[in-house]
């Protein structure tokens, strides 16, 4: 297996296709970037979910060169228009759907989606909008539905949750729960105790403000995850 990166320029926006190019179409999985955007620990994520059997593609949802660090004076520059326009997040996840399943390594009769913190919203967003993917893995993101009604979610989701984090409280992650149930969705809450915010970004430590590598809920989840695409895919 020979694993490459590839980016993909669409619509003023720079993605990261992650595949072995040489085999069969795979299923293929969109990955969500946190609230930063894409950078190297999304490709090396990918490469770990590529080398399992999958074709990845590291979305942009900010626009090309639209990124920051958690150094700048306002990592969510980019973030924040999307949070404030749900419609405008929902039709660029949709297009990124829409570049993934374009992909030549990737059978686009079998999606999914995983995504971290703000990309966390981003899968749910996307099974939101009753788009065709055949399933989404949340980790530690964030759950507030948008303030228009869902579509059909004909997705199954899988949430990874730290139950200490403070951007996502219990009282949220209890509303997720009940939305999830009353649309009819086949629903999962794995909840991690002692366990905030960010568990997966090794670069986090910050646990006084509840943001907190933790090797254990990393591990954890990738386990998660990678059973539930497999249920999902056979």
């Amino acid at each position: 297996m020979a694993i490459t990166r590839r980016t993909i320029l669409h619509d003023g926006f720079e993605s990261m296709a992650v595949a072995d190019a040489a085999a069969a179409p795979a299923p293929g999985i969109l990955l969500f970037p946190n609230v930063l955007g894409t950078k190297e620990a999304d490709f090396a994520y990918a490469e770990k979910i590529a080398a399992l059997g999958y074709a990845v593609l590291v979305v942009d949802v900010f626009g090309q060169g639209k990124r920051t660090t958690r150094a700048d004076a306002n990592p969510g520059l980019y973030m924040a228009p999307l949070n404030a326009d749900r419609a405008l997040l929902r039709d660029r996840i949709n297009a990124a759907h829409a570049v993934l399943k374009a992909m030549p390594e990737v059978d686009a009769a079998r999606t999914a989606a995983i995504g971290f913190c703000f990309g966390g919203r981003c899968v749910l967003d996307l099974a939101r909008s009753g788009a065709d993917i055949a399933g989404g893995v949340s980790f530690h993101g964030v759950y507030q539905a948008p303030p228009f009604p869902n579509a059909t979610i004909s997705a199954k989701l899988l949430i990874c949750h730290g139950w200490d984090d403070p951007i996502a409280p219990p009282e949220e992650t209890v509303a997720l729960a009940k939305e999830l149930t009353e649309a009819g969705c086949d629903w999962q809450i794995h909840a991690y105790g002692h366990t905030g915010h960010a568990f997966t970004d090794h670069g986090v430590n910050t646990p006084e403000k509840g943001l907190a590598y933790s090797p254990d809920a990393d591990r954890r989840s990738f386990r998660s995850a990678v059973d539930f695409l497999s249920d999902l895919f056979g």
